[in-house]
């Protein structure tokens, strides 16, 4: 077995046209979004809050894509009663909210993106567009 493996990182630029594919999609949408693309451990690389999207969605997008990126799956699918256990093991950094959404290139998790201030369903057609932008796998 090898002592080491290559892999694929997502780029501060790939993570910039991910920001501006989801932007033009809330404004398509005409739903201001907080916007957060994270590395595939969960650190922030990009961060937008457009004009009138809600000041506490700046926390929730960021954990979303944190929570994505680390778990590797979209955000909101885990059972109900997992959610206060995880957010107090994690220290409030996992969440179950929708709008999380791992990027996935090649089958490989390089990221993760949170889109959040619309309802879950518009923050995940906003992540969706953003991944489609880069042609990461979408969900």
């Amino acid at each position: 077995m090898a002592d080491t493996a290559q892999s694929l990182k997502l780029t501060h630029a790939g993570a910039l046209k991910l920001l501006a594919a989801a932007v033009k999609k809330a404004e398509d949408m005409k739903v201001p979004q907080c916007i957060a693309i994270t590395d595939e451990a969960g650190h922030l690389l990009a961060f937008s809050r457009m004009d009138g999207a809600k000041v506490l969605s700046v926390d929730t997008a960021t954990a979303k894509a944190r929570t994505a990126a680390t778990g590797r799956s979209p955000t909101g699918k885990a059972a109900p009663e997992a959610e206060v256990k995880m957010g107090l093991a994690t220290n409030g950094r996992w969440t179950n909210l929708k709008g999380g959404l791992p990027i996935i290139i090649g089958g490989a998790c390089v990221g993760g993106i949170g889109v959040g201030s619309g309802t879950g369903d518009q923050d995940v057609e906003c992540a969706n567009a953003a991944l489609a932008a880069i042609k990461a796998e979408t969900f």
